[in-house]
């Protein structure tokens, strides 16, 4: 077996699971729920929101951005304060966002979608020193954020479209030129959710509806191909003192299995192992 289950609670709509170094500790989001949930030293912990919280990366020990459906904020693990850092489409209400990562330049790209999914009404962005920027528009399902700092590479998808993209990027982590397909689903099963890469630069991708977690390698080829008991698995990052585990997300939404929406472990083996969330400036 190469899965375990890492947390017990369901999420409606699990997402976002990121692992902060300097707390050793692993985050995620229930989208739909509301809330942000991790597990520290066997304690389930959780924080409440106003609204749909999706994504998040790490300011400090103490802090974290966090995106909300109308705004990048600063939250405050401590207290749970939090204060905004950027309104994020304050002119489109019917939408969210959605996946999203710290880059390694210490900006932070996020994408949003409609409340309804309607086919291109979302956005990708990059928050960088305290400002946000358009960077993709015409986005159905933003998701399978990542990046590669040695080969200055963004990675995106959109589930909609079942299509992977990856894009150049210059010494600031900024776009340079068009955007090339990495994956293309069109006509199959998978749909790509969330992504992370590990230290050798593969891509590893939950895939929504098959409850599999796939690792490609830099061209693309499947190199391993794991299992999950819930069918809608949303979102990988490596955790762990070592980086050598992998928290999956999924989503009991619409479904009724009793594994559906729970969290799980899985050991990649071969000794394979993460890269460290980067910082994010704000």
């Amino acid at each position: 077996m190469r899965h375990t289950l890492f947390d017990p609670r369901i999420c409606t709509l699990g997402e976002g699971a990121f692992w902060h170094p300097e707390r050793q500790q692993a985050f995620w989001f229930d989208i739909l729920d509301r809330r942000l949930l991790s597990r520290h030293h066997g304690r389930e912990l959780e924080w409440r929101f106003p609204e749909r919280v999706s994504a998040a990366g790490w300011i400090d020990r103490d802090s974290l951005l966090i995106a909300s459906e109308t705004a990048l904020l600063r939250l405050d693990l401590n207290d749970g304060s939090t204060r905004p850092l950027a309104a994020l489409e304050p002119d489109l209400p019917g939408n969210r966002s959605n996946d999203g990562r710290a880059d390694p330049w210490g900006g932070f790209w996020i994408g949003t979608m409609a409340l309804d999914a309607s086919a291109g009404a979302g956005a990708i962005y990059r928050y960088f020193d305290g400002q946000l920027h358009k960077l993709y528009d015409g986005i159905s399902i933003p998701n399978a954020i990542c990046f590669s700092a040695p080969a200055r590479i963004a990675y995106y998808a959109d589930t909609a479209q079942q299509t992977v993209w990856m894009q150049d990027l210059d010494d600031q982590g900024w776009p340079v030129g068009a955007p090339q397909v990495f994956l293309d689903f069109t006509g199959t099963e998978d749909y790509p959710d969330g992504a992370v890469l590990d230290a050798q630069g593969n891509f590893w991708n939950a895939r929504w509806g098959r409850g599999a977690l796939v690792c490609h390698a830099p061209t693309g080829e499947v190199l391993d191909e794991i299992r999950l008991p819930a069918a809608q698995a949303t979102c990988p990052a490596f955790i762990g003192e070592h980086l050598d585990r992998i928290l999956v997300t999924s989503a009991a939404e619409g479904l009724a299995g009793a594994e559906d929406g729970r969290s799980w472990l899985v050991l990649p083996g071969n000794g394979i192992r993460g890269l460290p969330e980067p910082r994010v400036r704000a």
